[in-house]
């Protein structure tokens, strides 16, 4: 499917531009569909501004074959999705559903889905496989395990072939593309931007069953993510069967690892202010990331906490 275009929903946010810069970069075509009035940080990319429930969104590929889509569109503010829920069952579920309803009409065309490791909430142990209760403690994370749940159905009634790939804390830089949210609610470019501002970086929590007393979390680099988007891609399009696949590191870094990783880059940074933990955060999430080897040939390969630290401190802006 070489002359096939690769859609990418959502194609000017943080994940979906890196997949769109790594198609570029493949010679591959690619086209993003995306609502925001925002540039691109890939040149030379046609850029759909639409909804992905809206039929214009669509249209231009009725006579162009597309090969996969890379659905990384919706809402991903955790807290706002408990304030706002109606926005995020909205966003990331009817407007998900009204895509696929358009791209019957055009498929059956393999979707590679941004799920979360949200779904899984407090898990019972870690390293966590796929196989673990879904337990999300937000609505956010409840978007995403309903929307793998439709993909499932449409796959057994329409035949269309999905992966979820159920992120767990990316991070990093690919080339020139940035993490740039707003408001930005990821540690690393929180923690950078505190140092950056002469602030003292914040730790929620300080009281976890952990050896220092810090939540644990697992940090994939976002070459390793993109990477894993277009296996899952090739593989779909080689028949393999649909899957939900996690994607991290599968090793754990505490928040106070990941302070003192900051210090090897920065030595005179603020030393960090403790405060109260956040309502319903795990202690400790940490993937298995066994069937992303067996299914997609995939490796970790740059997820190297110091090399993170150093591309985030690097991108930061400066005063």
């Amino acid at each position: 499917m070489s002359n096939s275009i690769n859609v990418v929903t959502g194609g000017l946010g943080y994940i979906g531009q890196s997949i769109v810069a790594e198609l570029v970069r493949r010679g591959q075509r690619a086209v993003i569909v995306d609502r925001r009035a925002i540039p691109s940080q890939v040149a030379g990319v046609e850029v759909i501004r639409a909804d992905v429930r809206e039929s214009a969104a669509w249209e231009s590929f009725q006579d162009h074959p597309i090969g996969a889509v890379f659905h990384c569109a919706g809402l991903i503010q955790v807290g706002e999705s408990v304030s706002e829920p109606a926005r995020y069952f909205d966003d990331n579920i009817a407007a998900g559903i009204a895509m696929l309803e358009h791209l019957r009409g055009l498929g059956p065309i393999p979707v590679i889905f941004s799920s979360s490791a949200a779904v899984y909430g407090i898990p019972e142990s870690t390293p966590i496989p796929e196989t673990a209760p879904l337990n999300p403690l937000s609505p956010y994370g409840t978007t995403k395990r309903q929307f793998e749940e439709i993909l499932a159905a449409y796959h057994h009634a329409y035949g269309y072939p999905f992966v979820a790939l159920r992120y767990f804390n990316a991070a990093g830089s690919d080339g020139f593309v940035r993490e740039n949210h707003e408001p930005e609610t990821h540690l690393l470019p929180r923690v950078a931007h505190w140092i950056a501002t002469g602030q003292a970086p914040v730790v929620y929590g300080r009281d976890y069953p952990t050896p220092d007393g810090t939540a644990i979390r697992d940090y994939v680099h976002i070459r390793d993510l993109v990477e894993a988007h277009l296996a899952a891609r090739d593989y779909l399009q080689a028949g393999g069967d649909s899957s939900v696949i996690n994607l991290g590191s599968g090793r754990g870094t505490s928040v106070l690892e990941m302070m003192e990783a900051f210090r090897r880059v920065v030595p005179d940074m603020p030393s960090p202010r403790f405060v109260e933990r956040r309502p319903g955060d795990p202690p400790i999430l940490v993937a298995d990331v066994g069937r992303a080897r067996r299914l997609l040939d995939w490796e970790p390969r740059h997820s190297d906490v110091d090399r993170i630290v150093s591309e985030v401190w690097g991108a930061v802006e400066r005063p």
